[in-house]
């Protein structure tokens, strides 16, 4: 499906998130740009997730500003965080397909909720094309979570995010519960959903090679601060800067038997 109107993407300028005594976000900034995949690297309690959940409205920010940016000059107001119109452009994709999926519901009903709040008609045939979109089929639509596989989840949490047709995902680690198999297929949809929707990513991922695989840029994280920013194809040639960042790829060439031939 081509998109007639103008691609969003964010600005972010120093953003605080704060539990209590603890920050969790420091003056954190970045810009994603309309159309563009950028990826969230770096170990847990780095505040990956936790930037995710400030975007769309699930925590509160202490300081800081969170905007849509448009392509071009448009001449019209964007919609502002926390309006009907913003969680309509911005929508998320969580970890867990299993706990994301309400268990009593249909996932006819699942899809049909976001329609309802939103008040936007036809919903029969808007379910049905997003359930197309995915992969899946009319033939879910009257289907359980507990009827689904792991990647049949995935794809309905994201007919369910893709509903409402944003323009922007927030995708929080969406292949790392699924099988390597399945993780290559929800993988490949996203990325084909992108370039025919002309969506813009924001991802997390402890995955590197998920990451350089689905993302443009990357920006590097640690106790709620930016370490560095830089290409995916930097980070797949080992161009980097920073020690830590060196420290993520280490860790990701996975374990190494002690006393094993180098």
């Amino acid at each position: 499906m081509s998109v007639s109107r103008p691609r969003l993407g964010l600005a972010i300028e120093g953003l605080q998130v704060r539990f209590g005594d603890f920050t969790a976000l420091h003056d954190l900034s970045l810009r994603l740009a309309p159309g563009e995949s950028l990826g969230l690297v770096g170990e847990s309690g780095s505040g990956k997730s936790t930037l995710l959940r400030a975007v769309c409205g699930l925590l509160p920010q202490a300081a800081g500003s969170i905007a849509l940016v448009a392509e071009g000059a448009q001449g019209q107001p964007l919609p502002t965080p926390g309006s009907a119109a913003f969680r309509r452009s911005v929508q998320m994709v969580f970890q867990d397909p299993y706990g994301s999926l309400h268990p009593r519901q249909t996932v006819d009903r699942m899809l049909a909720e976001p329609l309802a709040i939103h008040r936007l008609g036809d919903a029969e045939t808007r379910i049905e094309a997003a359930l197309d979109a995915v992969g899946l089929g009319a033939g879910f639509r009257f289907r359980y979570a507990h009827q689904l596989s792991g990647g049949q989840r995935q794809r309905v949490a994201i007919a369910r995010a893709l509903i409402l047709e944003p323009q922007i995902l927030l995708l929080d680690e969406p292949t790392s519960a699924l099988d390597a198999s399945v993780q290559a297929e929800v993988l490949n949809l996203l990325e084909a959903l992108r370039r025919e929707r002309g969506l813009s990513f924001l991802m997390v991922s402890h995955d590197l090679a998920v990451v350089t695989h689905l993302c443009e840029r990357l920006m590097v994280m640690q106790k709620g601060r930016e370490v560095e920013t830089l290409a995916a194809s930097d980070l797949a040639a080992q161009r980097v800067q920073a020690d830590y960042t060196r420290q993520l790829m280490q860790a990701s060439v996975g374990f190494v038997r002690a006393g094993a031939a180098t």
